[in-house]
């Protein structure tokens, strides 16, 4: 026997309201996780900002004020910049920065740099680099990244700022020679930027589009 019309109609409008209120709870359980998620990029983020920039030295929201760059010395994206204030005074910044030239591809870095040039921190954000060998730009594999804490450079000693192979200053990796050349050569382009910018990137506008880790300032 058919059904009557107008229970069709019923039927059909029952369908379409389990179906809106199931839209809506996969919508919220949406914005619910991507808030989670979020959330622990951020904390992540600033985690890693506290590593290449000692909390003691700023006292203002270092993972908001934030600055995007394009510059050809950082790497082919766009880069953000975080800057450290203290009492209101320029202290530090974090620089994001690529190394286009490891043994696998980029390799993404993060390095903090005090106001006088000298580097406080450096740290890998991604690569694909060889495990055993080229990973070592990972502080959990070595502290080789600590060879660069309270350097500068200094473009009348740039010859320095290259692996011992190439008669600098810092360590080639033993079998893995590629890797090591390729972060300290950006790391030393990321240094030269810094300083010839330095006024410019403490005073553009933040323009960072980034969510605020909860649970403090720092």
């Amino acid at each position: 026997a058919l059904m009557p019309l107008n229970s069709i109609t019923k039927n059909g409008l029952i369908l379409t309201g389990f179906a809106l209120v199931t839209t809506g709870l996969i919508a919220i359980t949406f914005d619910g996780t991507k808030q989670r998620i979020d959330e622990q990029r951020a904390k992540k983020k600033l985690a890693t900002l506290n590593e290449v920039i000692p909390p003691a030295l700023y006292d203002n929201q270092l993972y908001l004020d934030c600055i995007t760059i394009d510059a050809s010395a950082l790497g082919d994206e766009p880069k953000s910049i975080y800057r450290a204030r203290q009492n209101g005074n320029d202290a530090a910044l974090a620089v994001e920065f690529t190394a286009p030239d490891g043994y696998s591809g980029d390799i993404d870095l993060i390095a903090g740099v005090a106001v006088n040039g000298e580097v406080l921190g450096v740290r890998v954000l991604s690569h694909q680099e060889t495990p055993g060998l080229g990973d070592k730009i990972e502080m959990s594999v070595s502290d080789w990244m600590l060879s660069f804490n309270g350097k500068s450079y200094d473009e009348d000693q740039a010859k320095r700022w290259q692996v011992k192979k190439d008669g600098g200053q810092f360590d080639q990796f033993t079998g893995a020679t590629i890797t090591p050349r390729a972060v300290v050569g950006s790391v030393a382009r990321t240094l030269a930027y810094v300083e010839a910018n330095q006024h410019q990137l403490f005073n553009t506008p933040s323009n960072c589009r980034a969510a605020a880790p909860t649970g403090g300032q720092h």
